[in-house]
């Protein structure tokens, strides 16, 4: 029989050892850092002119990030004016009734038109008595009827568009006039808040992390442009398997540990749900059995200005 050499019985004898190994070191829990995110978009579509801050830079609320190029919006304010005026013109036409000019074009109106009524009676009553003596046929008499008739009309026409003017605009064209005025200004004001848009402003306080366009390239409506987190918003997420989930509960306080740094801060528990998806586990190589549901448990930091520099995504560790 050959001799096994030496360094094949101590490599098996460490095999053994580490086999034989009852108690083996618990796995630490690994979280991540996170923030609330945030982004602004434009409400307008435009050609970016000006790009006014930075990435990495943090906002305040009321800071411009941005200014668009809109020209479809300032051919809106042009048409909006031109239709306000002129609605603004056809309200106070209708206030003010008919002109002097008008009154004097209907008054010599009904004076010819009256002459040839009285003529138009006078030829009717003589052709009356002609048809009466039998010296004029039915046809002429017809004629002379229908003229008497169509004299009358034209002045009673007159008449009454001499009354209308006389006694004023009616107030429901009034009313009218004014609703379509007021239509027209709230195009007006439309446009104009539309063009206001070209800015986009910071609407909250942000640490801008990306900012997805440039300088001359097109923006569209609801596009996030500038992309960032809520400052001093920083939570810690872990996820933890159902066989360790008892260990923990909502308001309990823990002890954490970043991976870099090797900070030591604690926090409470501010809520714990289960998960759904495999994708939203956060822990790199979670220690559970596949049966087992799976947890999420978001810590809030007791003292926010110890992490607000941490990194976002960085990992961090519970202290047992």
């Amino acid at each position: 029989m050959k001799n096994i050499p030496f360094k094949t019985i101590a490599f098996l004898s460490l095999f053994a050892l580490a086999g034989c190994k009852e108690n083996p070191v618990e796995k630490a829990i690994e979280g991540k850092t996170r923030k609330d995110v945030i982004s602004f978009s434009p409400k307008v579509t435009g050609r970016i002119l000006d790009i006014f801050v930075e990435e990495g830079q943090t906002v305040k609320a009321g800071d411009t990030l941005a200014r668009l190029d809109v020209p479809e919006v300032s051919a809106k304010i042009a048409q909006a004016k031109g239709a306000t005026e002129a609605a603004r013109m056809q309200s106070q036409m209708a206030k003010n009734g008919a002109t002097a000019d008008q009154l004097r074009q209907l008054k010599a109106k009904q004076k010819g038109l009256k002459e040839q009524y009285e003529f138009a009676v006078k030829s009717y009553r003589r052709a009356q008595n002609m048809f009466r003596d039998s010296l004029m046929s039915p046809q002429a008499y017809d004629e002379i009827f229908a003229k008497y008739q169509g004299a009358r009309a034209q002045l009673d026409a007159v008449n009454a568009e001499l009354h209308d003017v006389e006694t004023g605009t009616r107030y429901e064209k009034i009313g009218m006039a004014e609703g379509q005025e007021n239509q027209a200004l709230g195009a007006l004001q439309e446009a104009h808040v539309a063009y206001s848009e070209r800015y986009i402003i910071a609407t909250n306080d942000m640490e801008i992390e990306t900012i997805t366009l440039h300088k001359g390239e097109l923006a569209t409506a609801g596009y996030a442009l500038f992309n960032g987190y809520v400052p001093n918003s920083t939570y810690f997420r872990f996820t933890i398997p159902e066989s360790k989930i008892s260990g923990y509960r909502k308001g309990m306080t823990l002890k954490m540990k970043t991976l870099y740094g090797n900070q030591i801060f604690s926090g409470k528990i501010a809520s714990i749900k289960q998960l759904t998806k495999y994708a939203d586990i956060t822990t790199a190589f979670p220690d559970y059995q596949p049966e087992d549901a799976v947890y999420e448990i978001k810590v809030y930091p007791a003292d926010r200005t110890k992490v607000q520099n941490l990194l976002v995504n960085s990992g961090v560790i519970i202290i047992k």
